[in-house]
């Protein structure tokens, strides 16, 4: 009879060990399913057209991570000139200095369209260089800033709440028409 327990109770155990997992032998799924990296992401699309140009910048949130999206006009219907990557701190185009923005992490956004057009004219213009958009209340945005556009490209600096996963790609825009490509950049909210 003792044996009898003694077995049932090794049973008992050996079963209840084999459920718990072992650490390191599991792996977690990806958050919300995402894969993503925080590597720069570069598009060395064709060189963009001069009719390439910086129409407005946009945000927007999202179950697992918030949106940043630059609009863009031309006459090409595809856009994919573009550095997106995490630096120690963004700089102004032409001068150099730092944009300093709120978070853990820098952002560093470079399109290769201008904020003006083939005169010199301004095609966006920021209400507010240390406020481009809105982003109070977002999970992993922090502020977004003007860092200028000079000789034919423009840069934004994204704070984010930490150095975290990002994806980069271009939406096509409508042939024939005032609706251009957009540039969109994903931050997830976690790892």
């Amino acid at each position: 009879m003792r044996r009898h327990r003694i077995r049932r109770l090794t049973l008992t155990l050996t079963m209840v060990l084999a459920a718990v997992a072992v650490p390191g032998t599991a792996q977690a799924a990806p958050y919300c399913g995402l894969v993503w990296g925080s590597q720069p992401e570069v598009g060395a699309g064709a060189a963009p057209a001069d009719t390439d140009m910086v129409m407005g910048v946009r945000s927007g949130r999202h179950g697992c991570y918030d949106r940043l999206v630059v609009d863009l006009l031309g006459q090409d219907t595809t856009f994919g000139s573009y550095d997106v990557r995490y630096v120690p701190g963004v700089v102004e185009d032409g001068s150099g200095r730092t944009v300093p923005v709120r978070g853990a992490a820098d952002l560093q956004i470079t399109v290769l369209a201008p904020a003006y057009d083939g005169d010199g004219n301004a095609t966006f213009t920021p209400a507010n260089r240390r406020e481009v958009v809105d982003v109070a209340g977002y999970r992993t945005f922090r502020q977004v800033a003007w860092a200028g556009s000079f000789e034919g490209s423009t840069t934004l600096a994204l704070g984010v709440r930490a150095r975290l996963p990002f994806r980069v790609f271009v939406l096509p825009g409508v042939a024939r028409s005032d609706f251009g490509p957009r540039l969109v950049i994903d931050v997830a909210h976690r790892w």
